[in-house]
C-alpha cells in the first residue's frame, strides 16, 4: 500500500510495535496504539500484584511478618519458663518478671555484644571523677592472710570496723555479706550491729529466690539474726543480682516477693514503691590512679589505731562493705568483654548507688516505639528491594540505612536513652531478611514481567534478539542511528475490495491468520517487523543487532513469504474469501534506525530511503507481472542462484534506474544461469542476446513475467531502463 506518489508517506502509520518507557528505559509490549506514558501508580502497583501467585505472595508476607517479629524481638522472645517443685517446667506469655526468658541463638549473643560494645565506648567517652559521696571497705587478700579465715569472713574486724564507722559519722553502712551460718565471733558481732545509731543494712536472701545456695537451716539462722536484732538500726536487703544467659551484669535486678528493698535502692533512701529496671550505668575513671570510688580495706577499719585516723575518709558518705576478692564475688560487666577486667559485687553496688544518687536513670524505648521502629527497619528494606533506579543510587541507599541502623544505637545510648533490649542486630536482621524477601518476590515478577516482554518483543523480534535486548537494552538505540538494512514490503492485491466484501469478523480471522503467518516467517529468518499497516507487513534485518547473514536470510524470508501467500490463497479460495496475490519488495539500503515519535511514545522503526524503495519495488511488481522483485543490491549481497534479472526500471517518482531480479525458483538452474548471461550481454551491446532471450520465453509460453521482461529490453534497448508509471 503507497502513497500517490509511490512512497510510503502517511499509509505507513505508527501500529503495534515497541515502546520505551522514559526514563527508567523499560522494555515493554505496546499493546494499544493510543496509550500514553506508563506511570507509577497505586493501580500499577496492584495489577503487578495480581500478576504473583497467591502462594508467593503469602510466602512473601510470612517473610516479612518474619523479620518484623526478628527486627522486634532479636534479644530474647516475650516468653518466660519456670520450673516447678514437682519438675515440670510451665511456659509463660507474656513473660513473669524474674523468670528466665528464651533467647535466640546468635541473635541475642549478638545484641549483647553490640550492647557492651555501646556501653564500653559510651564508658570511655564520659570518664567521672572519684565520687566523694561513697566509700568501699572491702576484705582483700591481705585480709583473709591477717585473720586466717577465709569463708566465711572474719567476723571480729566487721565488728570492730562498724564500732568505728559508726563513731566516724558515716550516712549509712551497707553489708555485703551474708550472716547465714553460726561463727565464734558472732556475740561480738551482735553486740556491735545492735549497738550501730547509723543506719545498716544487712545482706540477706532466702531459699525462694537463691534456691540451691541457701540451705534450710542456713534460712533459719538469718531469720533467728534479725529478730534478735529487731528494734537496732540494723535492717536487711537484698543483694540479689541479675546477671543475663552469658553471666554478665548489664541491668538492675527484679525482685521477686519476699525479699527485702535492694540494697542500692535503700542506701539511697528510695520508696518502698520505686523500682528500676534499666541498664547499669558503669563508668571509667577519669584518672587511672584516682578509681571512681575510694577503696580502704577493712583491716584499717578494725584497727583502734588506725581507724580515727579515716575519720575524714568516712563522714557523711555511704559506705560498702564486702568482699573484694580475685575468686569470689567477681562479676563480668560490659567492659569485661571488651578486653576490660571484672567487678566486685561491692563496686557493682556502689556504681548503682551513685547512678541512683545521680538519677542517670535512662528509659529505655517503650513497646510501642519498638514496634514501630521494626516495622519501619522492614519497610525500608522492602522499600529498597523494590527501587527501580540506577545502580549506585541503590548501592547509596543500601548504605546510608545500614549505616543509619547501625549507628542509631550508639547515638541513642549516647543521648540518655538506655539501649538495652533495643534490637540493633535485630534491625539489620530484619533489614535483610525483608530486602531478601521483597527482592525474591520482586524477581519473581521481574522474571513474569520479563517473560512477558521476551513473549512481546518476540512478536516483532527473532528470539535470540529479544534476549539480547532484554539482557542489554542499549542495543536497541534509544536515539537514531543509520544503519545499512535488508528492508522488506508485502502487500495483497485487492485486499480492500475483499474486505468490502465479506463480513467484518471474516475478514478479521482471515487477516490474523495471515499476519501470524507472515510473522512467523520474519521471525524464523531472524528479521525485525516493523509495522503492520491493514495487510501489509513492513520488516527488516540488520537491526537492531545485525548479522553476517542478514542478506541471505532476508531473501530465504522473501522465498518463504511468496509460498506461504500462494498456499493461503489457495486455501481460502474456496471458503468464499477469494485473496488476490501477495506481492513484495526486498531492498538493501541505508536508512535511520532507533525510536521515533512523542515524549509519551516512541516506536522503534526504519526511517529512510530504503524504506521507501522497498514499498516501490513492492508496487512495481504490479507493471512487471512479477510477484516479488529484489533490488540489485540484494543481488549483490546474496549468494543465492534462484534470481533472474527483470531488466533496469525506473521506480515510479524517480529518475535513477537500477537493475530488479525476481526469485524465480520454479525454473531450472540452466534457464536461470542462462537468462543472466544473456541479460548481461544485452545490457553490454549484444542485440542477438535478446533473440535469444525471446526463445527462452517461447518455452515458457505461460511466465508473464518472462514475456514483459523480454518486452521492456526490446523497449527500452541495451543498457537502457523503462520509467515506470505511476498508477
Amino acid at each position: 500500500m503507497t502513497t500517490a506518489d509511490g512512497g510510503l508517506g502517511d499509509a505507513i502509520l505508527p501500529g503495534k510495535g515497541l515502546r520505551v518507557d522514559q526514563p527508567q528505559q523499560r522494555w515493554t509490549a505496546e499493546a494499544d496504539p493510543l496509550a500514553g506514558e506508563e506511570r507509577p501508580t497505586i493501580e500499577g502497583v496492584l495489577r503487578d500484584l495480581k500478576r504473583v501467585p497467591f502462594a508467593r505472595l503469602v510466602a512473601t508476607a510470612l517473610f516479612v511478618l518474619w523479620a518484623i517479629l526478628f527486627a522486634r524481638f532479636s534479644w530474647e522472645l516475650p516468653v518466660s519458663i519456670s520450673t516447678e517443685e514437682q519438675g515440670r517446667t510451665e511456659w509463660h506469655f507474656p513473660a513473669r518478671p524474674g523468670e528466665p526468658r528464651l533467647t535466640i541463638p546468635i541473635s541475642t549473643d549478638a545484641e549483647r555484644a553490640l550492647f557492651d560494645l555501646r556501653q564500653a565506648i559510651g564508658e570511655r567517652a564520659k570518664p567521672a571523677p572519684q565520687d566523694p559521696r561513697i566509700l568501699i571497705i572491702p576484705y582483700t587478700q591481705d585480709t583473709l592472710r591477717a585473720t586466717e579465715q577465709r569463708s566465711p569472713l572474719d567476723r571480729a574486724i566487721l565488728a570492730q570496723a562498724l564500732t568505728n564507722l559508726d563513731a566516724m559519722g558515716a550516712k549509712a553502712v551497707g553489708i555485703d555479706i551474708l550472716i547465714d551460718q553460726p561463727q565464734a565471733e558472732d556475740a561480738q558481732l551482735l553486740e556491735a550491729l545492735r549497738g550501730m545509731r547509723t543506719p545498716v543494712w544487712l545482706a540477706y536472701a532466702n531459699r525462694a529466690t537463691a534456691g540451691d545456695e541457701i540451705e534450710q537451716w542456713q534460712q533459719q539462722f538469718m531469720d533467728d539474726l534479725a529478730a534478735r536484732l529487731a528494734g537496732s538500726a540494723v535492717r536487711h536487703t537484698s543483694v540479689r543480682f541479675e546477671a543475663d544467659g552469658d553471666n554478665v551484669l548489664r541491668r538492675w535486678p527484679t525482685l521477686p516477693e519476699g525479699l527485702p528493698p535492694f540494697m542500692p535502692l535503700a542506701l539511697a533512701g528510695a520508696p518502698a514503691a520505686f523500682q528500676y529496671h534499666g541498664s547499669i550505668d558503669f563508668r571509667q575513671p577519669a584518672n587511672p590512679e584516682r578509681p571512681v570510688f575510694a577503696k580502704l580495706p577493712i583491716d584499717l577499719f578494725g584497727d583502734p589505731a588506725t581507724a580515727p585516723l579515716l575519720a575524714d575518709q568516712v563522714k557523711g558518705r555511704t559506705v560498702l562493705i564486702g568482699g573484694d576478692l580475685p575468686d569470689r564475688d567477681q562479676f563480668e560487666i560490659p567492659s569485661t568483654r571488651v578486653d576490660g577486667p571484672t567487678m566486685s559485687g561491692l563496686e557493682v553496688h556502689a556504681t548503682m548507688l551513685a547512678q541512683l544518687l545521680d538519677r542517670r536513670l535512662p528509659s529505655p524505648a517503650g513497646p510501642l516505639s519498638l514496634w514501630v521502629l521494626a516495622i519501619l527497619v522492614v519497610l525500608c528494606g522492602a522499600f529498597t528491594a523494590m527501587l527501580d533506579v540506577r545502580p549506585w543510587v541503590v548501592a547509596l541507599s543500601i548504605l546510608g540505612q545500614l549505616l543509619f541502623f547501625t549507628g542509631a544505637p550508639f547515638l541513642f545510648e549516647w543521648t540518655g536513652t538506655d539501649t538495652y533490649g533495643l534490637p540493633a542486630f535485630g534491625w539489620l536482621g530484619g533489614w535483610v531478611l525483608a530486602y531478601a524477601a521483597t527482592g525474591a518476590a520482586v524477581r519473581a515478577i521481574g522474571s513474569d514481567q520479563r517473560r512477558y516482554a521476551q513473549s512481546a518483543l518476540g512478536k516483532y523480534l527473532p528470539h535470540d534478539i529479544a534476549v539480547q535486548i532484554l539482557r542489554d537494552p542499549a542495543k536497541l538505540s534509544l536515539t537514531g542511528e543509520k544503519r545499512a538494512i535488508f528492508t522488506l514490503f508485502t502487500d495483497i492485491e485487492g485486499f480492500t475490495a475483499l474486505s468490502h466484501a465479506i463480513p467484518p469478523e471474516r475478514v478479521a480471522s482471515l487477516l490474523n491468520a495471515y499476519l501470524d503467518g507472515m510473522s512467523k516467517i520474519v521471525l524464523d529468518h531472524g528479521g525485525t517487523i516493523d509495522k503492520f499497516v491493514g495487510d501489509a507487513v513492513v520488516a527488516f534485518w540488520g537491526a537492531p543487532i545485525a548479522r553476517p547473514d542478514d542478506a541471505h536470510r532476508a531473501l530465504a524470508a522473501l522465498l518463504a513469504i511468496v509460498d506461504f501467500a500462494r498456499d493461503f490463497a489457495k486455501e481460502h479460495q474456496g471458503a468464499g474469501a477469494p485473496l488476490g496475490r501477495t506481492r513484495a519488495g526486498l531492498h538493501f539500503g541505508d536508512a535511520v534506525v532507533g525510536n521515533f515519535g512523542g515524549e509519551g511514545r516512541l516506536t522503534y522503526t526504519a526511517l529512510g530511503d530504503a524504506m521507501n524503495c522497498a514499498a516501490r519495488l513492492e508496487s512495481a511488481n504490479k507493471q512487471l507481472k512479477t510477484v516479488a522483485l529484489v533490488s540489485d543490491a540484494v543481488h549483490d549481497l546474496s549468494p543465492s542462484d534462484l534470481l533472474r534479472p527483470m531488466g533496469r526500471i525506473a521506480l515510479s517518482g524517480r529518475s535513477t534506474p537500477i537493475a530488479v531480479w525476481e526469485p524465480a525458483p520454479g525454473m531450472s538452474p540452466a534457464d536461470r544461469a542462462e537468462l543472466v548471461r544473456l541479460w548481461y550481454a544485452f545490457d553490454h551491446g549484444d542485440r542477438g542476446a535478446l533473440d535469444a532471450i525471446e526463445q527462452i520465453c517461447l518455452t515458457h509460453d505461460k511466465d508473464a513475467a518472462l514475456a514483459a521482461f523480454a518486452c521492456r529490453l526490446r523497449e527500452a534497448g541495451p543498457g537502457g531502463f523503462v520509467q515506470l508509471r505511476e498508477k
